[in-house]
């Protein structure tokens, strides 16, 4: 399939890629236990959270957290990926996850546009983490725009580090002043 790449919203919410492909994506808002538990299921068994021993029933948790949001990536009828966003706090952002079979095809830069737009409705500035163990998501977030500015020395796990980057628009002062 063709990587998915500068999404464009339809009325209905969709998202039709710019470049050909046969998925439409749609991201829709979790729906209930059977999503939860279905994203639990994907991050439980995916790195970086089989490194940091995040197993299913932390992983359920976090995604059934009702101060987070969470919206599910769906190609067609299958759940392709999801994102966990933290809106409350400095450092607003969470993870993504994309699913093993769709790695590759874009659908992690297309949940990051999405991410990114709402963290920055609310704020100039998109932090996060990222493993030190986790060379091509730290390229993903490069690429994007994201520069390093710390690392947290085992700070989830004895021996690996969380790197802490950041996306900026701008300072908060001018933000709130509207500039």
């Amino acid at each position: 399939m063709s990587p998915i790449a500068n999404p464009k919203a339809t009325l209905d919410g969709a998202y039709i890629p710019a470049v050909p492909t046969t998925e439409l994506l749609h991201l829709r808002p979790l729906a209930g236990p059977e999503d939860a538990e279905w994203c639990a299921r994907v991050m439980s068994a995916s790195e970086p959270w089989l490194t940091l021993r995040r197993g299913y029933e932390a992983s359920l948790r976090i995604v059934s957290d009702p101060s987070r949001e969470v919206h599910v990536a769906w190609g067609g009828t299958e759940r392709l990926g999801f994102a966990i966003l933290n809106m409350k706090g400095a450092f607003v952002g969470y993870p993504i996850c994309v699913v093993r079979e769709a790695r590759g095809r874009g659908v992690g830069s297309w949940l990051m546009a999405f991410v990114e737009e709402r963290v920055f409705r609310e704020s100039p500035n998109f932090f996060l983490c990222v493993s030190s163990f986790n060379p091509d998501a730290r390229r993903l977030y490069e690429r994007l725009g994201f520069e390093v500015v710390g690392a947290l020395r085992d700070y989830i796990v004895r021996g690996h580090d969380e790197i802490l980057m950041r996306k900026t628009r701008g300072s908060l002062d001018d933000f709130h002043r509207g500039g």
